[in-house]
């Protein structure tokens, strides 16, 4: 039986979840743990992936500071991501015991599996991107998606754009695109969407799609 444990961090710091997360990286490759996914909700954090600077930033450090925003380098690829209150966030702790090109596979059905959700629960016609990552309903991105695999165990994740403030991404050029948007699912279906609910939901989608039977 495949077994996937699903851990509700509620509201959390950023440096605080990536120290469980890296925990459970090293417990998961020792055989210590089961495939985990871990559901969090960050204050605001701007974190930048292995392959941007700080140009991609468009807070001053003064603004950062008076607003109360963490920056964090991260191991993810990608560039920069912005976190905050209204977003959901998950981290998969997902042992791929084969080669690490399994990573490509699983981003993707990762990827098609918000797509299916979007349209299957809220009607919202959602769409992959050939040539970026994430989760597109039109020119707008809704779900943000940096994967990690460190000791064939994945790490980060997912960034569910719910009931997120949509003008805090007017701090960063998200993901170096600068020529396209962002969305909310609040915004695709004009109307105050449960974290609790999308959670669940998520919890869902990810058991079938990976295949988990308890």
């Amino acid at each position: 039986m495949k077994k996937l444990a699903v851990r509700d961090l509620g509201h959390m710091a950023y440096g605080e979840a990536l120290g469980i997360q890296d925990q459970a990286n090293r417990s998961r490759y020792d055989e210590e743990i089961t495939d985990t996914l871990f559901f969090v909700e960050h204050p605001p954090v701007i974190t930048l992936g292995r392959s941007t600077g700080e140009d991609d930033i468009l807070l001053s450090v003064e603004e950062r500071n008076r607003l109360g925003v963490e920056v964090h380098r991260i191991s993810r690829g990608g560039l920069a991501t912005y976190h905050g209150p209204g977003q959901l966030v998950g981290y998969p702790i997902v042992h791929l015991y084969e080669k690490a090109v399994q990573i490509k596979r699983f981003i993707t059905s990762l990827e098609q599996m918000f797509v299916d959700m979007l349209g299957e629960l809220y009607d919202v016609e959602a769409r992959l991107d050939p040539e970026n990552r994430g989760v597109w309903v039109g020119n707008r991105k809704i779900t943000a998606v940096g994967i990690a695999v460190r000791n064939r165990v994945t790490m980060h994740g997912f960034a569910f754009n719910v009931t997120t403030d949509l003008s805090h991404f007017d701090w960063i050029v998200p993901c170096g695109i600068r020529d396209r948007g962002v969305t909310s699912l609040e915004e695709c279906t004009g109307r105050t969407v449960d974290l609790a609910d999308v959670r669940d939901q998520i919890t869902c989608a990810f058991r079938e799609t990976f295949g988990y039977t308890g």
